[in-house]
C-alpha cells in the first residue's frame, strides 16, 4: 500500500485505471483515449507578440464509437481520496457534452451519473465494477430517449474518416451528434448557431455523410447565396461525395444526383412559371441544409423561405454565426431554438478563434458634422444644400474627397508601421465608394502598386477582374492582392485565413451584418504568423462591442487623435498587458435592416454630390478600456484599479505581504489579472516611469509614489552589492537600468541577459558564472527585487 502511495498520477493510470477499463471490454485503440487535449488555449496579445495559454486536457475519454464520446475519467495520485478529481471532470463533462464522469486514484472509481440511470447521482465502484462499453450505450440511449434500432442505427453510424490525422474538434461533435440524434428522433426544424471561423461547412459534411450512410437521408439539397460559398464547399469538405454530388448551375436540372448544391438565386426566378425548383417534385429531397440561414430563409417573404415551404416535408437544418432575431425575421420561429451554440467569445476563449484590437479613428467631420459655408459648389459647379451633413450623409449621398484620403492615408500609416503585406479588407458604403477607395490607397501606397498593380483591389460584385483575384486574396499561399476594398461581396463566407486587418468605413446599422464582418478576421493560421487581428474603426461601429448579442470583446480598444501616430508592435508592446475574459454590456439598438445579398445592390437612385477641397482631420480623442466583464470603463481608470484593487486587499500591508512573498512579480501581476485588475494602457493614464507596484501603492492606498528610476538610484546609493565584487556590480547596476527603463517584469527571467547592454560582460553562461551558479544568480535577483521594494515610498 505504501508502494501505492509513492506512485505518479500516470503510474496510477497505468498500472490500474487502464488495466480496468480494458477489463471491462474497451477497445484500447478504438475506444480509449488518453490525455485528450480538446482546447487550443487562448492566444494572449502583447504587441506583436502572441503566447497561448495552456488548453484543456482530459485524462480518459471514453468513445462507444470513433467521435461519440459518453464517458470521462479523471486520474488521480493515491495520496488523494478517490473523489479528488469529480468536480474537475463534472466541469469538463459539461463543456464536452459527456453524460458519465468518472473519477479515480486506483482503488476504484467514483461515479457521477446525470442520467441517474441507477437512480443515484453518484456511488463509488470497485477497479472490477466499472461498466461495460454496451452498459452505458444503453444507460445513453435511455437518457436521450433513444427508444429503438433504427433510431440506435442512425445515431451511432460512423464519421467519414479522410485518412489524415483530421477529425471534428470538441464543438463540432457536439453539433454533429446533437443534430443526428435530434433527426434520429423525427425533429424536422433544427438550428445550429457556430461562430464564423469554426468550421460549419465541414460540421455540415459529416452530418449530411452520415445521414446518407444510415440510409436515414437520400436526397440531399445544400443551399447558400452566394458562388464563393458553394464553390469552396465543393473543393473542401464537400469533395468526399465524388460524383454522387452535383451542382445545379444557369437552372440545369439532372435527377440522378444525391447530393446537390445550389444558390437559391438558382433555383428561383420569383416566377412561378419557371421557378426550376418545381422541376423537383415536392418529396425529392429528404434534407435541406440551409447555409448562412440568417440571411433570409427564417423570412417569410424571402426567397428562401418560398424554396423551403415548396419542400416543407424534407428535414431543414439551418447554420448560422448570426441568427436574425428582429421584430420582422425570426430564425428561431421558424427552426426553434439552436439545438447548439458555439459563441464567438468560447472560440477565443478556446484558442481556436483569433482575439482582436479594436483603433478608433475620429475625423472631425464625423464627431461634429459638416456645413457647407456660403455659396459652396460641388465639383460640377452646383449650390450644395445648406444643413449639417454627418456619418449617415458621407459615402452615400455626399462624397468629400478629403475624406477619403485621409482614411486612406491612416490605413497605409497603419500598414508602414506594421507589415505592409498584412492582407487587409476595407469595407465601404457601396460600389462606388470602394472605387475611390481602392484610388486613394493606390495613391498612399504609390510605391507598392508600381512594383504590383494587384496590390490595391476592388473586389465587389460588379468588378469582374476582382472577383478572379477573390481566391487569391483568401489563398495564404498567394501574396497579392494585399488590400480588397468591398462593399457587400465579402462580409459573409469569405475564408480569409490570414486577414489581419480589417477597416470599416461603412455605417453598419445591423448587429447580424457586423459580427458576420468582424468573422473575415478570426480565423486562425499560425504557420502564417496570423494568431490575432485588428479593426480599424472610422464610423463608431464598434459601439456595437457593447451589445451582449455580439459574444467576445477585444483585446484593446483605443481611439486615434491627429496627434496621435499609430504604434509600432515594439510600442504596443510596451503599454500593452495580457487580456482578461469578458462578456457584453446591455446596449438597446435600432431594429436590424434586411441584409442584401450577392449580386450588390444597385447604385443609389439619388445623385451623389462630390465636393472638394473640405479640411477634414482627426480630433484628440481619449483612449478607451474595457473591464473584466466587457463593459466599457467612461470613468477614470484609476478609480477603476483601485475599486478592484480593494476588492483582492483589504490593506496596504496585507498587498505588501503578498507583493513580497511573490517569487516572481510577473506571476502576481497576471493573477492579478486573471482577477478582472487590467493594466492594459494603465500606464499611460497614471505614470509611465513608474512601478506596478507603485501605481498600485498610490491608486489603492494613497501612498506615495517612486519613479523606477528613483528606486534604482537608491538601491545603487545603499552599496548592498559591493559584497559580490565590481563586475558582479556593474552586471547587478545593469540590471537595475533595464528595471528603470522597463518594469520588474523584464529582469526576473535569465534571458535578459541575452540583451546587447550585458555583451560586455560575457555571454549569459559566464555571467551566471561570476555568481557562482544558476541559483546563486537567481538568488541575487531576489535579493535586489528586495533592496527595490524594501520601502513603500
Amino acid at each position: 500500500m505504501k508502494e501505492k502511495k509513492s506512485l505518479s498520477e500516470r503510474d496510477i493510470c497505468t498500472k490500474y485505471i487502464t488495466p480496468a477499463i480494458k477489463e471491462a471490454g474497451w477497445d484500447i485503440h478504438s475506444q480509449i483515449r488518453e490525455e485528450v487535449s480538446f482546447t487550443d488555449g487562448r492566444i494572449f496579445v502583447k504587441g506583436n507578440k502572441t503566447k497561448r495559454n495552456k488548453g484543456k486536457r482530459a485524462d480518459y475519454i471514453l468513445y462507444y464509437k470513433p467521435n461519440i464520446p459518453i464517458a470521462i475519467i479523471e486520474a488521480k495520485k493515491n495520496t488523494f481520496p478517490i473523489t479528488e478529481g469529480i468536480q474537475q471532470g463534472i466541469e469538463y463533462s459539461e463543456i464536452l457534452d459527456i453524460p458519465f464522469v468518472y473519477s479515480s486514484n486506483g482503488d476504484g472509481f467514483y461515479e457521477h451519473d446525470k442520467t441517474l440511470s441507477n437512480g443515484t447521482i453518484e456511488q463509488e465502484l470497485t477497479l472490477e465494477e466499472f461498466p461495460t462499453p454496451q452498459e452505458l450505450w444503453n444507460r445513453y440511449k435511455k437518457y436521450k430517449n433513444i427508444e429503438d434500432d433504427i433510431q440506435d442505427k442512425i445515431i451511432s453510424q460512423d464519421y467519414y474518416i479522410d485518412g489524415t490525422s483530421r477529425s471534428p474538434r470538441y464543438y463540432q461533435q457536439i453539433a454533429i451528434n446533437r443534430t443526428i440524434e435530434a433527426i434520429a428522433k423525427e425533429q424536422k426544424r433544427i438550428l445550429l448557431v457556430m461562430a464564423t471561423g469554426t468550421g460549419k461547412t465541414y460540421t455540415a459534411f459529416q452530418i449530411i455523410h452520415r445521414l446518407w450512410k444510415s440510409g436515414a437521408k437520400k436526397r440531399i439539397l445544400f443551399l447558400a447565396d452566394r458562388n464563393a460559398l458553394i464553390d469552396q464547399t465543393k473543393r473542401g469538405d464537400f469533395r468526399h461525395f465524388k460524383d454522387k454530388m452535383t451542382v445545379i448551375r444557369k437552372k440545369q436540372i439532372d435527377k440522378s444526383y444525391e447530393i446537390y448544391l445550389a444558390l437559391y438565386q438558382g433555383l428561383t426566378n420569383y416566377d412561378e412559371d419557371k421557378d426550376a425548383y418545381r422541376e423537383f417534385s415536392p418529396d425529392f429531397f429528404d434534407l435541406i441544409v440551409i447555409d448562412e440561414s440568417h440571411r433570409g430563409s427564417a423570412s417569410e417573404d424571402s426567397a428562401w423561405r418560398e424554396i423551403l415551404d415548396y419542400f416543407s416535408n424534407a428535414t431543414h437544418i439551418g447554420l448560422t454565426a448570426t441568427p436574425k432575431e428582429t421584430k420582422e425575421v425570426s430564425n428561431i420561429e421558424y427552426f426553434g431554438e439552436p439545438v447548439y451554440t458555439y459563441s464567438l467569445k468560447q472560440g477565443i476563449e478556446d484558442g481556436f478563434l483569433a482575439p482582436y484590437k479594436v483603433l478608433k479613428v475620429g475625423l472631425d467631420i464625423d464627431l461634429e458634422g459638416w456645413r457647407p459655408e456660403k455659396d459652396k459648389k460641388d465639383i460640377k459647379g452646383h449650390s450644395i444644400e445648406d444643413r449639417n451633413y454627418n456619418r449617415k450623409d458621407y459615402d452615400k449621398n455626399l462624397v468629400i474627397y478629403e475624406r477619403s484620403e485621409i482614411v486612406a492615408k491612416k490605413v497605409t500609416e497603419y500598414l508602414k508601421k506594421h507589415n505592409r503585406f498584412d492582407k487587409t479588407i476595407v469595407f465601404c458604403i457601396d460600389i462606388e465608394h470602394a472605387q475611390r477607395m481602392r484610388s486613394a490607397l493606390a495613391k498612399e501606397n504609390s510605391d507598392l502598386m508600381a512594383e504590383n498593380p494587384k496590390y490595391v483591389m476592388q473586389i465587389t460584385g460588379d468588378n469582374d477582374e476582382g472577383k478572379r483575384e477573390l481566391d487569391n486574396f483568401i489563398n495564404p499561399e498567394e501574396k497579392y492582392p494585399v488590400i480588397a476594398t468591398t462593399s457587400k461581396l465579402m462580409t459573409t463566407g469569405v475564408d480569409a485565413q490570414t486577414c489581419k486587418l480589417i477597416v470599416l468605413d461603412s455605417n453598419i446599422a445591423s448587429m447580424t451584418e457586423f459580427k458576420q464582418i468582424i468573422g473575415r478576421g478570426t480565423r486562425i493560421n499560425e504557420e502564417y504568423g496570423k494568431t490575432y487581428f485588428t479593426i480599424m474603426d472610422f464610423r463608431n461601429v464598434t459601439d456595437l462591442f457593447a451589445d451582449p448579442d455580439f459574444d467576445g470583446e477585444a483585446v484593446k480598444v483605443k481611439e486615434v487623435g491627429e496627434d496621435d501616430e499609430f504604434e509600432s508592435p515594439e510600442e504596443e508592446e510596451q503599454s500593452e498587458e495580457n487580456p482578461i475574459d469578458e462578456e457584453g454590456n446591455e446596449v438597446e439598438f435600432e431594429p436590424e435592416p434586411p441584409i442584401i445579398t450577392d449580386p450588390e445592390p444597385p447604385r443609389e437612385p439619388r445623385e451623389k454630390i462630390f465636393v472638394n477641397n473640405v479640411n477634414v482631420s482627426i480630433l484628440n480623442v481619449r483612449i478607451q478600456y474595457l473591464d473584466a466583464n466587457g463593459k466599457l470603463i467612461t470613468g477614470s481608470l484609476k478609480d477603476y484599479t483601485k475599486q478592484q484593487v480593494s476588492k483582492e486587499f483589504s490593506s496596504i500591508d496585507e498587498f505588501l505581504n503578498k507583493w513580497h512573498s511573490a517569487d516572481k512579480k510577473q506571476v502576481l501581476i497576471e493573477e492579478l489579472e486573471e482577477k478582472g485588475i487590467i493594466f492594459d494602457n494603465f500606464k499611460e493614464e497614471v505614470g509611465k516611469d513608474m512601478d506596478l507596484f507603485d501605481m498600485i501603492c498610490h491608486c489603492a492606498f494613497d501612498m506615495p509614489p517612486l519613479t523606477r528610476s528613483e528606486r534604482a538610484n537608491n538601491v545603487k546609493k545603499k552599496n548592498y552589492f559591493t559584497k559580490y565584487g565590481d563586475k558582479a556590480v556593474e552586471i547587478i547596476n545593469t540590471l537595475l537600468d533595464k528595471y528603470a527603463d522597463e518594469g520588474i517584469e523584464n529582469i526576473e527571467t535569465i534571458q535578459v541577459l541575452q540583451l546587447p547592454d550585458f555583451k560586455q560582460f560575457g555571454s549569459p553562461v559566464e555571467i551566471i558564472k561570476e555568481f557562482g551558479g544558476k541559483s546563486n544568480y537567481l538568488h541575487v535577483i531576489t535579493e535586489i527585487e528586495q533592496q527595490i521594494y524594501s520601502n513603500v515610498a
